[in-house]
């Protein structure tokens, strides 16, 4: 039985069939900081990506909210990253855990 915050699909990054969960390309630490809230929406706020847990946690291990707020808030930009593509391709040969 998949959760309620899980939907089985294919991750963007891997291109692995598994279950997926929800990346924000705004991590919501972030969301109640001032310039977040006067620059952004909170349509904005709460957009994300459908993604594996490998590859999400291998996100959040590189690199800091912050930098990933600045720098990686797009599914182009994550997959555009060198030290990224490198754990995504790693993930890819993985077994899928479920």
């Amino acid at each position: 039985m998949v959760g309620r915050d899980k939907k089985l699909g294919i991750c963007p990054l891997c291109e692995r069939r598994c279950q997926l969960s929800l990346h924000h390309l705004i991590p919501r630490k972030l969301h109640r900081r001032t310039y977040y809230r006067k620059h952004f929406s909170r349509e904005q706020l709460n957009e994300g990506v459908l993604i594996c847990r490998q590859c999400h946690n291998g996100i959040h291990r590189v690199y800091d909210e912050m930098t990933l707020a600045k720098q990686f808030a797009s599914l182009d930009a994550l997959r555009a990253d060198p030290g990224l593509q490198r754990h995504f391709a790693w993930v890819a040969r993985q077994k899928i855990r479920i």
